[in-house]
């Protein structure tokens, strides 16, 4: 999900829900963020009646459905409101480098099953850190050429405890406008002085440090997880530099397949050593879970003692430490999973392009399909499922109110016969709904 949070000017359901269905068909979350009363439950009966009466049956169903397979390019689910689909083509699922389900990855988590059991049964400062756990830390800033990582349960609780953990009241965090909720929240909870620059806008980073005194942060993202374009990072490490500001990227979604060796977009632009905070996370690429820091060995040092998201949960199952541990592996010694991924991309931006589909400034494995429709993206999501192809949509708050979408996810194991069935699928709704 990206940043964008309820607005304080939303309109909060009425008192007599009841009579106003038409009002309430037209509804969605915002809605429903504040109410006037002093009860903190009242909300509930009116969220109910919008979401019972109006938000399911209209295409809010398509949220939450449970597959009943692994993340593969054909899927099976339980669709939410009428039955089940089987082998519906899947572009909705990250899983870049298809290592979720590799025979390699399963069979290292199931021999950690045996060796550890399910769990940690511990914080990491306590009980819960396992030798597993230390040999992916190890791995992993070896491979990105830093001097110490450290490995979180999930990536939103990597950027929360490492922004709170770091940053301070008085200080300055100065981040792009679109980067991902768990950074914002992790801002807010530091209670650092907060601004945001325009997307992908050195000027007006630079415009927003221009006063600053004190420690700075400045954020940004490889890819960014909506939008699918990579950061102008080259000017934004530029501008960060002149003005004395410490530089943090997050490459949820570009790290293990944008670079050379896949260390992500800072690799990519030759800036591994001028990024002083490395963030990322193992449920993209590497079909995992958790995240993790790389950067100096102070930093890891620092935050082992003050990353509160991490020293106050459980520490990240062995199971998954073991699989993400042989999945990093896999991807280090096969660098053609990530050349199989840029063709695939490359083949499904080509049939998109010829047909004149709106992919926004995407140049990533991520392919927004705009629709800026918003009352109709769930009709046009319901004929797509109904066709075989899975795709969710994407609509506020995830992104900002006119701009819904279907958010593509290309992996190197969809081959270009798949990719191709989904592009005439999806290019043939697309022509019915008068969208292209």
């Amino acid at each position: 999900m990206a940043h964008q949070t309820l607005p304080p000017e939303s309109t909060p359901p009425p008192a007599d829900a009841s009579k106003s269905n038409a009002a309430m068909s037209e509804y969605d979350y915002s809605n429903f963020f504040y109410s006037s009363s002093d009860d903190l439950f009242t909300i509930f009966g009116a969220y109910d009646d919008w979401w019972y009466g109006h938000a399911r049956e209209k295409g809010y169903y398509l949220f939450y459905q449970a597959m009943s397979t692994a993340p593969k390019p054909r899927i099976d689910l339980e669709e939410g409101l009428h039955h089940e689909k089987r082998a519906l083509l899947n572009l909705a699922s990250y899983n870049y480098l298809g290592l979720s389900y590799h025979p390699e990855v399963i069979a290292a988590a199931k021999a950690a099953v045996d060796q550890y059991g399910l769990g940690s049964a511990g914080s990491p400062t306590l009980s819960g850190t396992m030798d597993v756990h230390v040999q992916l830390e190890k791995a992993l800033a070896r491979h990105m050429g830093k001097e110490a990582a450290m490995v979180f349960p999930t990536g939103y609780s990597t950027n929360v405890g490492l922004i709170s953990g770091l940053v301070r009241p008085g200080d300055t965090i100065i981040m792009d406008q679109n980067v991902h909720a768990s950074i914002v929240d992790g801002a807010i909870l530091s209670k650092a002085n907060t601004r945001f620059f325009r997307h992908n806008r050195p000027d007006e980073l630079d415009r927003k440090l221009r006063d600053v005194k004190g420690k700075k942060l400045v954020i940004v993202e490889g890819v960014y997880s909506m939008d699918g374009d990579v950061a102008h990072l080259p000017e934004m490490v530029a501008v960060a530099k002149k003005h004395g500001a410490r530089i943090m990227i997050d490459e949820a979604h570009s790290g293990f397949v944008y670079g050379p060796t896949g260390r992500g977009v800072a690799e990519h632009f030759g800036l591994d050593d001028e990024i002083d905070i490395h963030v990322g996370t193992f449920s993209k690429a590497l079909g995992g879970m958790g995240g993790y820091v790389a950067g100096s060995k102070s930093l890891i040092n620092y935050l082992m003692g003050f990353a509160r998201s991490r020293v106050f949960s459980c520490a990240l199952s062995p199971v998954v430490t073991a699989g993400v541990l042989k999945a990093l592996e896999i991807s280090e010694r096969e660098p053609q999973l990530r050349d199989r991924l840029w063709k695939n991309v490359a083949h499904l931006r080509k049939r998109f392009a010829d047909a004149g589909v709106d992919v926004a400034e995407s140049t990533s494995q991520i392919i927004p399909v705009m629709i800026r429709k918003d009352p109709r993206v769930f009709a046009i999501g319901e004929s797509l499922l109904n066709a075989g192809l899975y795709l969710q949509p994407i609509i506020y708050p995830a992104v900002a109110k006119h701009k819904s979408r279907f958010r593509i996810s290309v992996s190197s194991v969809h081959t270009p016969e798949l990719l191709d069935t989904a592009a005439d699928i999806l290019i043939d709704v697309l022509t019915k709904e008068q969208i292209l």
